[in-house]
Protein backbone atom coordinates (compact mmCIF):
# COMPACT_ATOMS: atom_id res chain seq x y z
CA UNK A 1 0.00 0.00 0.00
CA UNK A 2 1.52 3.51 -0.48
CA UNK A 3 2.65 5.35 1.83
CA UNK A 4 -0.20 7.79 3.38
CA UNK A 5 -0.76 11.06 5.86
CA UNK A 6 -4.57 11.58 5.97
CA UNK A 7 -5.48 14.72 7.72
CA UNK A 8 -8.24 14.71 10.03
CA UNK A 9 -11.54 14.28 8.81
CA UNK A 10 -13.90 16.75 9.53
CA UNK A 11 -17.38 15.63 10.83
CA UNK A 12 -20.28 17.18 8.82
CA UNK A 13 -23.37 17.95 11.98
CA UNK A 14 -25.02 15.55 9.63
CA UNK A 15 -22.91 12.20 8.59
CA UNK A 16 -20.29 13.21 6.17
CA UNK A 17 -16.85 13.59 6.49
CA UNK A 18 -14.14 15.32 4.75
CA UNK A 19 -11.37 14.19 4.36
CA UNK A 20 -7.82 14.53 2.45
CA UNK A 21 -5.11 12.01 1.58
CA UNK A 22 -1.87 12.59 0.61
CA UNK A 23 -0.04 9.91 -1.52
CA UNK A 24 3.67 9.77 -2.21
CA UNK A 25 3.97 7.21 -4.19
CA UNK A 26 4.24 8.26 -8.18
CA UNK A 27 1.30 7.80 -9.94
CA UNK A 28 1.79 6.62 -13.77
CA UNK A 29 -0.28 8.29 -16.50
CA UNK A 30 -2.01 7.20 -19.33
CA UNK A 31 0.36 9.80 -21.59
CA UNK A 32 3.12 8.32 -20.08
CA UNK A 33 4.57 11.14 -17.57
CA UNK A 34 3.81 11.00 -13.80
CA UNK A 35 2.95 12.66 -10.94
CA UNK A 36 5.78 12.52 -7.85
CA UNK A 37 3.13 12.25 -5.75
CA UNK A 38 -1.11 12.44 -5.66
CA UNK A 39 -3.46 14.66 -3.02
CA UNK A 40 -7.45 12.86 -2.96
CA UNK A 41 -9.94 15.61 -1.48
CA UNK A 42 -12.78 12.90 -0.34
CA UNK A 43 -15.90 12.26 1.20
CA UNK A 44 -17.08 9.27 3.25
CA UNK A 45 -20.87 8.52 4.37
CA UNK A 46 -21.94 5.49 6.23
CA UNK A 47 -20.00 2.96 7.87
CA UNK A 48 -17.82 0.39 6.08
CA UNK A 49 -18.90 -2.95 6.66
CA UNK A 50 -16.40 -5.63 8.40
CA UNK A 51 -16.42 -7.50 5.50
CA UNK A 52 -16.20 -4.01 3.50
CA UNK A 53 -19.03 -5.08 0.58
CA UNK A 54 -21.02 -2.35 0.98
CA UNK A 55 -19.12 0.31 -0.40
CA UNK A 56 -20.24 2.12 -2.73
CA UNK A 57 -18.18 4.71 -4.92
CA UNK A 58 -19.98 7.88 -6.48
CA UNK A 59 -17.91 9.48 -9.35
CA UNK A 60 -18.96 12.96 -9.54
CA UNK A 61 -19.63 15.24 -13.43
CA UNK A 62 -18.08 17.71 -14.83
CA UNK A 63 -17.99 20.68 -12.47
CA UNK A 64 -18.79 18.41 -9.31
CA UNK A 65 -16.76 17.74 -6.18
CA UNK A 66 -16.28 15.44 -3.37
CA UNK A 67 -19.73 16.80 -1.33
CA UNK A 68 -22.42 14.57 -2.93
CA UNK A 69 -24.36 13.95 -0.24
CA UNK A 70 -23.56 16.21 3.24
CA UNK A 71 -23.49 19.74 3.27
CA UNK A 72 -20.43 21.36 1.48
CA UNK A 73 -18.24 22.38 4.70
CA UNK A 74 -17.17 25.36 2.71
CA UNK A 75 -20.49 26.28 1.36
CA UNK A 76 -22.75 25.34 3.40
CA UNK A 77 -24.70 24.01 0.23
CA UNK A 78 -26.74 20.47 0.49
CA UNK A 79 -24.62 17.74 -1.29
CA UNK A 80 -25.13 17.98 -5.03
CA UNK A 81 -26.76 14.47 -5.48
CA UNK A 82 -29.06 14.80 -2.53
CA UNK A 83 -32.07 13.84 -3.67
CA UNK A 84 -30.34 10.17 -4.48
CA UNK A 85 -27.89 9.86 -1.20
CA UNK A 86 -29.06 10.26 2.39
CA UNK A 87 -30.83 8.70 4.69
CA UNK A 88 -34.13 6.91 3.77
CA UNK A 89 -32.96 7.35 -0.28
CA UNK A 90 -31.60 4.60 -2.32
CA UNK A 91 -28.02 5.60 -1.29
CA UNK A 92 -28.28 5.41 1.80
CA UNK A 93 -25.52 5.85 4.52
CA UNK A 94 -27.43 3.93 7.22
CA UNK A 95 -26.62 0.90 5.11
CA UNK A 96 -24.02 1.92 2.26
CA UNK A 97 -20.57 3.53 2.79
CA UNK A 98 -20.54 5.74 -0.23
CA UNK A 99 -17.08 7.44 -1.42
CA UNK A 100 -17.28 10.23 -3.44
CA UNK A 101 -13.72 11.56 -4.19
CA UNK A 102 -12.80 14.81 -5.92
CA UNK A 103 -11.66 13.76 -9.60
CA UNK A 104 -7.79 14.38 -10.63
CA UNK A 105 -7.67 17.71 -12.43
CA UNK A 106 -9.89 19.04 -9.74
CA UNK A 107 -10.08 22.14 -7.51
CA UNK A 108 -11.39 20.76 -4.40
CA UNK A 109 -8.55 18.72 -2.77
CA UNK A 110 -7.27 16.05 -5.49
CA UNK A 111 -4.06 17.44 -7.76
CA UNK A 112 -4.80 19.34 -10.64
CA UNK A 113 -3.20 22.43 -12.31
CA UNK A 114 -3.69 24.29 -8.88
CA UNK A 115 -1.69 22.00 -6.82
CA UNK A 116 2.04 23.06 -5.85
CA UNK A 117 4.53 21.40 -7.70
CA UNK A 118 6.63 20.02 -5.64
CA UNK A 119 9.73 20.36 -7.78
CA UNK A 120 9.61 24.05 -7.87
CA UNK A 121 7.12 25.03 -5.00
CA UNK A 122 4.71 26.89 -7.42
CA UNK A 123 1.24 25.94 -8.85
CA UNK A 124 1.59 23.50 -11.97
CA UNK A 125 -0.51 25.84 -13.91
CA UNK A 126 -0.25 24.55 -17.46
CA UNK A 127 2.59 22.68 -16.40
CA UNK A 128 0.29 19.94 -14.80
CA UNK A 129 0.00 16.64 -17.28
CA UNK A 130 -2.74 16.11 -19.64
CA UNK A 131 -4.82 13.11 -18.02
CA UNK A 132 -7.80 11.13 -19.08
CA UNK A 133 -10.51 9.64 -17.22
CA UNK A 134 -9.01 6.23 -16.97
CA UNK A 135 -6.02 8.35 -14.70
CA UNK A 136 -9.43 9.52 -12.55
CA UNK A 137 -10.41 6.04 -12.25
CA UNK A 138 -6.94 4.78 -11.10
CA UNK A 139 -6.77 7.80 -8.54
CA UNK A 140 -9.89 6.10 -7.43
CA UNK A 141 -8.21 2.35 -6.93
CA UNK A 142 -5.25 3.58 -4.81
CA UNK A 143 -8.24 5.77 -2.48
CA UNK A 144 -10.07 2.58 -1.91
CA UNK A 145 -6.65 0.70 -1.97
CA UNK A 146 -5.84 3.15 1.31
CA UNK A 147 -9.56 2.65 2.67
CA UNK A 148 -8.75 -1.32 2.72
CA UNK A 149 -11.75 -1.68 -0.23
CA UNK A 150 -10.59 -4.68 -2.83
CA UNK A 151 -14.40 -4.72 -4.48
CA UNK A 152 -17.07 -2.24 -4.66
CA UNK A 153 -20.56 -2.79 -4.55
CA UNK A 154 -21.67 -0.51 -6.69
CA UNK A 155 -20.21 2.17 -8.71
CA UNK A 156 -22.42 4.73 -9.79
CA UNK A 157 -22.23 8.36 -11.41
CA UNK A 158 -24.01 10.94 -14.02
CA UNK A 159 -22.27 12.66 -17.46
CA UNK A 160 -18.74 12.36 -16.61
CA UNK A 161 -19.38 10.24 -13.75
CA UNK A 162 -21.23 7.73 -15.97
CA UNK A 163 -17.91 7.46 -17.81
CA UNK A 164 -16.01 7.22 -14.84
CA UNK A 165 -18.16 4.28 -13.71
CA UNK A 166 -18.02 2.34 -17.09
CA UNK A 167 -13.75 2.97 -17.27
CA UNK A 168 -14.37 0.88 -13.86
CA UNK A 169 -16.06 -1.92 -15.63
CA UNK A 170 -13.34 -1.78 -18.53
CA UNK A 171 -10.36 -1.37 -16.09
CA UNK A 172 -10.66 -3.01 -12.83
CA UNK A 173 -13.83 -5.24 -13.67
CA UNK A 174 -12.70 -7.52 -10.99
CA UNK A 175 -13.21 -4.41 -8.33
CA UNK A 176 -16.36 -3.98 -9.35
CA UNK A 177 -19.99 -5.98 -8.71
CA UNK A 178 -22.73 -3.44 -10.24
CA UNK A 179 -22.56 -0.50 -12.46
CA UNK A 180 -24.84 2.08 -12.82
CA UNK A 181 -24.24 4.46 -15.52
CA UNK A 182 -26.41 7.66 -16.14
CA UNK A 183 -26.92 10.16 -18.92
CA UNK A 184 -23.39 9.27 -20.39
CA UNK A 185 -21.25 7.72 -23.14
CA UNK A 186 -18.85 5.45 -23.92
CA UNK A 187 -17.55 8.06 -26.41
CA UNK A 188 -17.46 11.44 -26.83
CA UNK A 189 -18.60 13.04 -30.30
CA UNK A 190 -17.17 15.46 -32.30
CA UNK A 191 -20.16 18.04 -30.93
CA UNK A 192 -19.26 17.14 -27.56
CA UNK A 193 -15.68 18.01 -28.56
CA UNK A 194 -16.73 21.40 -30.07
CA UNK A 195 -18.46 22.50 -27.29
CA UNK A 196 -15.94 21.78 -24.75
CA UNK A 197 -13.61 23.67 -27.62
CA UNK A 198 -15.52 26.87 -27.64
CA UNK A 199 -15.23 26.88 -23.99
CA UNK A 200 -11.56 26.30 -23.72
CA UNK A 201 -10.80 29.51 -26.40
CA UNK A 202 -12.88 31.17 -24.65
CA UNK A 203 -10.90 30.50 -21.44
CA UNK A 204 -7.59 31.13 -23.29
CA UNK A 205 -8.73 34.34 -24.69
CA UNK A 206 -9.21 35.85 -21.78
CA UNK A 207 -5.98 38.01 -21.30
CA UNK A 208 -6.24 37.59 -17.22
CA UNK A 209 -5.75 33.50 -18.20
CA UNK A 210 -1.76 34.64 -18.64
CA UNK A 211 -0.58 31.05 -20.76
CA UNK A 212 -2.24 29.41 -17.15
CA UNK A 213 -0.07 31.16 -14.77
CA UNK A 214 -2.88 33.78 -13.31
CA UNK A 215 -2.60 34.20 -9.52
CA UNK A 216 -5.63 32.68 -7.46
CA UNK A 217 -7.66 36.61 -7.22
CA UNK A 218 -7.36 37.05 -10.70
CA UNK A 219 -7.88 34.34 -12.89
CA UNK A 220 -9.91 34.87 -16.16
CA UNK A 221 -13.08 34.75 -14.46
CA UNK A 222 -14.69 36.36 -17.75
CA UNK A 223 -13.35 33.39 -19.90
CA UNK A 224 -14.74 31.17 -17.72
CA UNK A 225 -18.39 32.70 -16.99
CA UNK A 226 -18.69 32.36 -20.87
CA UNK A 227 -17.27 28.79 -20.80
CA UNK A 228 -19.77 27.95 -18.44
CA UNK A 229 -22.68 29.92 -20.30
CA UNK A 230 -21.90 27.82 -23.52
CA UNK A 231 -21.84 24.60 -21.64
CA UNK A 232 -25.12 24.98 -19.28
CA UNK A 233 -27.08 25.29 -22.30
CA UNK A 234 -26.20 22.04 -23.60
CA UNK A 235 -27.29 20.56 -20.75
CA UNK A 236 -30.78 21.85 -20.59
CA UNK A 237 -33.42 21.20 -23.15
CA UNK A 238 -35.11 23.38 -25.81
CA UNK A 239 -38.87 22.14 -24.15
CA UNK A 240 -37.41 22.96 -20.55
CA UNK A 241 -36.07 26.52 -21.68
CA UNK A 242 -39.41 27.38 -23.56
CA UNK A 243 -41.52 26.20 -20.57
CA UNK A 244 -39.11 28.09 -17.72
CA UNK A 245 -38.33 31.18 -19.67
CA UNK A 246 -39.91 31.45 -22.97
CA UNK A 247 -39.02 34.62 -24.86
CA UNK A 248 -40.06 36.66 -21.24
CA UNK A 249 -38.32 39.97 -20.54
CA UNK A 250 -35.95 40.55 -17.71
CA UNK A 251 -37.06 43.35 -15.41
CA UNK A 252 -38.80 45.18 -18.22
CA UNK A 253 -41.77 46.02 -20.40
CA UNK A 254 -40.37 46.11 -23.71
CA UNK A 255 -37.27 45.98 -25.61
CA UNK A 256 -34.20 48.16 -25.11
CA UNK A 257 -33.26 47.77 -28.53
CA UNK A 258 -29.29 47.09 -26.61
CA UNK A 259 -26.85 44.54 -25.08
CA UNK A 260 -28.06 44.21 -21.47
CA UNK A 261 -29.60 41.11 -20.66
CA UNK A 262 -33.12 41.98 -21.76
CA UNK A 263 -34.82 38.45 -22.33
CA UNK A 264 -34.95 36.06 -18.64
CA UNK A 265 -32.47 33.44 -20.19
CA UNK A 266 -30.02 36.05 -21.20
CA UNK A 267 -30.11 37.03 -17.16
CA UNK A 268 -30.14 33.34 -15.96
CA UNK A 269 -26.97 32.26 -18.27
CA UNK A 270 -24.66 35.55 -17.29
CA UNK A 271 -26.18 34.70 -13.28
CA UNK A 272 -24.53 30.87 -14.11
CA UNK A 273 -21.65 32.45 -15.75
CA UNK A 274 -20.46 34.44 -12.81
CA UNK A 275 -21.70 31.94 -10.26
CA UNK A 276 -19.87 29.61 -11.48
CA UNK A 277 -16.30 31.46 -11.48
CA UNK A 278 -16.84 32.18 -7.81
CA UNK A 279 -16.10 28.16 -7.10
CA UNK A 280 -13.81 26.63 -10.51
CA UNK A 281 -10.60 26.89 -11.19
CA UNK A 282 -10.09 27.63 -15.16
CA UNK A 283 -7.43 25.45 -15.54
CA UNK A 284 -9.06 22.68 -13.74
CA UNK A 285 -12.09 23.05 -16.67
CA UNK A 286 -9.49 23.13 -19.28
CA UNK A 287 -7.69 19.88 -18.05
CA UNK A 288 -10.89 17.97 -17.26
CA UNK A 289 -13.08 19.07 -20.52
CA UNK A 290 -9.80 17.52 -22.66
CA UNK A 291 -10.01 13.86 -20.81
CA UNK A 292 -14.03 13.87 -21.59
CA UNK A 293 -12.80 14.44 -24.89
CA UNK A 294 -9.85 11.99 -25.14
CA UNK A 295 -12.40 9.31 -23.77
CA UNK A 296 -13.84 6.20 -26.25
CA UNK A 297 -13.93 3.09 -24.47
CA UNK A 298 -13.83 1.25 -28.16
CA UNK A 299 -10.10 3.03 -29.50
CA UNK A 300 -8.27 0.37 -28.08
CA UNK A 301 -10.59 -2.48 -30.09
CA UNK A 302 -10.97 -1.05 -33.76
CA UNK A 303 -13.82 0.98 -32.99
CA UNK A 304 -15.59 -1.71 -31.72
CA UNK A 305 -17.36 -0.95 -27.98
CA UNK A 306 -18.41 -4.96 -27.00
CA UNK A 307 -14.83 -6.42 -26.43
CA UNK A 308 -14.07 -3.47 -24.40
CA UNK A 309 -17.10 -5.11 -22.15
CA UNK A 310 -15.96 -9.07 -22.23
CA UNK A 311 -13.79 -8.99 -19.34
CA UNK A 312 -16.20 -7.23 -16.77
CA UNK A 313 -19.01 -10.09 -18.34
CA UNK A 314 -17.13 -12.47 -17.42
CA UNK A 315 -16.48 -11.19 -14.04
CA UNK A 316 -20.10 -11.20 -13.49
CA UNK A 317 -20.38 -7.24 -13.28
CA UNK A 318 -23.82 -5.94 -13.56
CA UNK A 319 -25.01 -3.19 -15.33
CA UNK A 320 -28.22 -0.55 -15.44
CA UNK A 321 -28.30 2.85 -18.05
CA UNK A 322 -30.75 5.16 -17.90
CA UNK A 323 -31.13 8.14 -20.12
CA UNK A 324 -33.88 10.90 -20.55
CA UNK A 325 -35.68 11.38 -23.56
CA UNK A 326 -34.37 15.39 -23.83
CA UNK A 327 -31.04 14.80 -23.34
CA UNK A 328 -29.08 15.76 -26.52
CA UNK A 329 -25.71 16.19 -25.00
CA UNK A 330 -25.80 12.20 -24.37
CA UNK A 331 -28.80 11.05 -26.37
CA UNK A 332 -30.84 7.82 -25.79
CA UNK A 333 -29.08 6.70 -28.78
CA UNK A 334 -25.54 6.30 -27.62
CA UNK A 335 -27.08 4.99 -24.23
CA UNK A 336 -28.56 1.69 -26.08
CA UNK A 337 -25.25 1.39 -28.16
CA UNK A 338 -23.48 1.06 -24.88
CA UNK A 339 -26.57 -1.53 -23.90
CA UNK A 340 -26.01 -3.51 -27.02
CA UNK A 341 -22.16 -3.62 -26.91
CA UNK A 342 -22.74 -4.93 -23.24
CA UNK A 343 -25.52 -7.60 -24.50
CA UNK A 344 -22.78 -8.51 -27.09
CA UNK A 345 -20.39 -9.28 -24.46
CA UNK A 346 -23.05 -11.00 -22.19
CA UNK A 347 -23.00 -8.85 -19.67
CA UNK A 348 -26.36 -8.85 -17.93
CA UNK A 349 -27.99 -5.36 -18.08
CA UNK A 350 -30.64 -3.21 -17.75
CA UNK A 351 -32.09 -0.05 -19.02
CA UNK A 352 -34.51 2.47 -18.77
CA UNK A 353 -35.20 5.55 -20.40
CA UNK A 354 -37.03 8.24 -18.46
CA UNK A 355 -39.22 10.98 -19.91
CA UNK A 356 -37.82 14.16 -18.54
CA UNK A 357 -38.18 17.75 -19.24
CA UNK A 358 -35.15 18.90 -17.97
CA UNK A 359 -32.25 17.96 -20.57
CA UNK A 360 -29.22 16.52 -19.26
CA UNK A 361 -29.47 17.90 -16.38
CA UNK A 362 -32.50 15.91 -15.66
CA UNK A 363 -29.85 13.29 -12.98
CA UNK A 364 -29.56 15.99 -10.74
CA UNK A 365 -32.92 17.32 -10.51
CA UNK A 366 -36.05 15.47 -8.96
CA UNK A 367 -36.48 12.09 -10.42
CA UNK A 368 -38.35 9.61 -8.62
CA UNK A 369 -38.52 7.09 -11.18
CA UNK A 370 -34.81 7.17 -11.62
CA UNK A 371 -34.14 6.86 -7.75
CA UNK A 372 -37.03 4.14 -8.13
CA UNK A 373 -34.74 2.09 -10.41
CA UNK A 374 -31.50 2.87 -8.91
CA UNK A 375 -32.92 1.69 -5.34
CA UNK A 376 -34.41 -1.46 -7.14
CA UNK A 377 -31.09 -2.62 -9.02
CA UNK A 378 -28.70 -2.07 -5.57
CA UNK A 379 -31.42 -4.43 -3.47
CA UNK A 380 -31.11 -6.88 -6.45
CA UNK A 381 -27.41 -6.33 -6.83
CA UNK A 382 -28.09 -7.47 -2.72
Amino acid sequence: MPASSPSAPVQDARFGLDRHLHLSEPLPLASGQSLAALDIGYETLGTLAPDARNAILICHALTGDQHVGAPNPRTGKPGWWDRLVGPGKPIDPARHFIICANVLGGCSGTSGPGSIDPATGQPYGMRFPVITVADMVAVQARLLDHLGIQQLHAVVGGSMGGMQALAWAVHHPERVRAVIAIATTARHSAQNIAFHEVGRQAIMADPRWRGGDYPPDDGPADGLAVARMAAHVTYLSEQGLTERFGRRLQDRDALGFGFDAEFQIESYLRHQGLRFTQRFDANSYLYITRAMDYFDLAQPHDGLLAPAFVPAARAGVRFALVSFTTDWLYPTAETKRIVRALHAAGAPTSFVEIDSPHGHDSFLLDAPEMNRIIAGFLAHNG
